[in-house]
Protein backbone atom coordinates (compact mmCIF):
# COMPACT_ATOMS: atom_id res chain seq x y z
CA UNK A 1 0.00 0.00 0.00
CA UNK A 2 1.47 3.33 -0.99
CA UNK A 3 0.87 6.52 0.97
CA UNK A 4 1.38 9.94 -0.45
CA UNK A 5 2.67 12.76 1.71
CA UNK A 6 2.29 16.42 0.91
CA UNK A 7 5.53 18.04 -0.11
CA UNK A 8 4.44 21.66 0.25
CA UNK A 9 3.71 23.70 3.37
CA UNK A 10 0.17 24.31 4.55
CA UNK A 11 -1.69 26.94 2.59
CA UNK A 12 -2.05 30.29 4.34
CA UNK A 13 -5.41 31.24 5.78
CA UNK A 14 -6.96 33.79 3.42
CA UNK A 15 -8.93 35.35 6.29
CA UNK A 16 -5.78 36.35 8.20
CA UNK A 17 -5.37 40.13 7.87
CA UNK A 18 -1.56 40.06 7.99
CA UNK A 19 1.04 37.98 6.10
CA UNK A 20 1.99 34.63 7.63
CA UNK A 21 5.51 35.90 8.35
CA UNK A 22 4.09 38.76 10.44
CA UNK A 23 1.69 36.42 12.23
CA UNK A 24 4.56 34.03 13.00
CA UNK A 25 6.68 36.86 14.41
CA UNK A 26 3.77 38.01 16.61
CA UNK A 27 3.16 34.44 17.77
CA UNK A 28 6.82 33.98 18.77
CA UNK A 29 7.30 37.46 20.26
CA UNK A 30 7.88 37.87 23.97
CA UNK A 31 6.20 40.53 26.11
CA UNK A 32 8.95 43.05 25.29
CA UNK A 33 8.98 42.63 21.50
CA UNK A 34 5.22 42.31 20.96
CA UNK A 35 4.37 46.03 21.42
CA UNK A 36 7.00 47.02 18.86
CA UNK A 37 5.66 44.52 16.32
CA UNK A 38 2.08 45.66 16.88
CA UNK A 39 3.01 49.35 16.52
CA UNK A 40 4.25 48.59 13.00
CA UNK A 41 0.74 47.43 11.97
CA UNK A 42 -1.89 50.00 10.95
CA UNK A 43 -4.59 50.46 13.64
CA UNK A 44 -7.48 48.95 11.64
CA UNK A 45 -5.36 45.99 10.50
CA UNK A 46 -4.29 45.47 14.13
CA UNK A 47 -7.97 45.45 15.20
CA UNK A 48 -8.77 42.96 12.42
CA UNK A 49 -5.89 40.80 13.61
CA UNK A 50 -7.15 40.94 17.20
CA UNK A 51 -10.65 39.83 16.11
CA UNK A 52 -9.20 37.12 13.87
CA UNK A 53 -6.99 35.69 16.63
CA UNK A 54 -9.74 36.02 19.25
CA UNK A 55 -11.95 33.78 17.12
CA UNK A 56 -9.36 31.00 16.98
CA UNK A 57 -9.54 28.84 20.10
CA UNK A 58 -5.81 28.15 20.17
CA UNK A 59 -4.98 31.85 19.61
CA UNK A 60 -7.61 33.39 21.90
CA UNK A 61 -5.14 34.75 24.49
CA UNK A 62 -2.89 36.17 21.79
CA UNK A 63 -5.95 37.90 20.33
CA UNK A 64 -6.57 39.56 23.69
CA UNK A 65 -2.94 40.71 23.84
CA UNK A 66 -3.25 42.26 20.38
CA UNK A 67 -6.59 43.83 21.38
CA UNK A 68 -4.87 45.63 24.29
CA UNK A 69 -2.97 47.60 21.64
CA UNK A 70 -6.23 48.62 19.91
CA UNK A 71 -8.81 51.28 20.65
CA UNK A 72 -12.35 50.25 21.41
CA UNK A 73 -13.57 52.26 18.42
CA UNK A 74 -11.28 50.39 16.00
CA UNK A 75 -12.35 47.01 17.37
CA UNK A 76 -16.05 47.95 17.09
CA UNK A 77 -15.48 49.27 13.55
CA UNK A 78 -13.99 45.98 12.33
CA UNK A 79 -15.89 43.43 14.45
CA UNK A 80 -19.13 45.12 15.49
CA UNK A 81 -20.42 44.51 19.01
CA UNK A 82 -18.03 41.59 19.51
CA UNK A 83 -15.25 44.16 19.16
CA UNK A 84 -16.58 45.86 22.28
CA UNK A 85 -16.59 42.50 24.07
CA UNK A 86 -13.01 41.79 22.95
CA UNK A 87 -11.92 45.23 24.18
CA UNK A 88 -13.61 44.67 27.54
CA UNK A 89 -12.05 41.24 28.04
CA UNK A 90 -8.64 42.49 26.96
CA UNK A 91 -8.69 45.15 29.67
CA UNK A 92 -9.90 42.99 32.56
CA UNK A 93 -7.41 42.71 35.41
CA UNK A 94 -5.53 39.40 35.33
CA UNK A 95 -7.03 36.70 37.55
CA UNK A 96 -5.43 36.25 40.94
CA UNK A 97 -3.43 33.04 41.24
CA UNK A 98 -5.10 30.29 43.21
CA UNK A 99 -4.09 30.14 46.85
CA UNK A 100 -1.66 27.35 47.58
CA UNK A 101 -2.83 25.30 50.55
CA UNK A 102 -0.49 25.52 53.51
CA UNK A 103 0.19 22.25 55.29
CA UNK A 104 -1.30 22.09 58.73
CA UNK A 105 -4.68 22.05 60.30
CA UNK A 106 -7.34 24.63 59.74
CA UNK A 107 -9.05 26.05 62.80
CA UNK A 108 -11.61 23.59 64.09
CA UNK A 109 -10.24 20.73 61.98
CA UNK A 110 -9.43 17.47 63.74
CA UNK A 111 -5.97 16.01 63.42
CA UNK A 112 -5.88 12.80 61.39
CA UNK A 113 -3.39 10.06 62.14
CA UNK A 114 -2.80 6.94 60.11
CA UNK A 115 -1.65 5.07 63.20
CA UNK A 116 -4.92 5.57 64.95
CA UNK A 117 -5.48 6.52 68.52
CA UNK A 118 -4.73 4.18 71.39
CA UNK A 119 -7.94 3.28 73.07
CA UNK A 120 -8.22 1.47 76.32
CA UNK A 121 -9.83 -1.89 75.65
CA UNK A 122 -12.83 -2.61 77.80
CA UNK A 123 -12.36 -5.26 80.46
CA UNK A 124 -14.49 -8.33 80.29
CA UNK A 125 -16.33 -9.25 83.42
CA UNK A 126 -18.07 -12.52 84.03
CA UNK A 127 -20.36 -10.80 86.43
CA UNK A 128 -21.02 -11.51 90.02
CA UNK A 129 -19.34 -10.08 93.09
CA UNK A 130 -16.49 -12.61 92.97
CA UNK A 131 -15.41 -11.34 89.54
CA UNK A 132 -15.12 -7.71 90.61
CA UNK A 133 -11.63 -6.41 90.09
CA UNK A 134 -10.58 -9.38 88.01
CA UNK A 135 -9.87 -9.03 84.30
CA UNK A 136 -9.95 -11.87 81.83
CA UNK A 137 -8.35 -9.93 78.97
CA UNK A 138 -5.33 -11.49 77.41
Amino acid sequence: MTQSHPTSAAEPDVACPVPMETLGAIYRADEYDLPELLDAIQPLKRAQLAAYLYGKSHMHQLGLKVARACTREDLVRVAGEIGSVIHGQAHLPPPKPAAVPVPGNKPGQKKISLGGQKKETPKISLGGSAAKGRSFDW
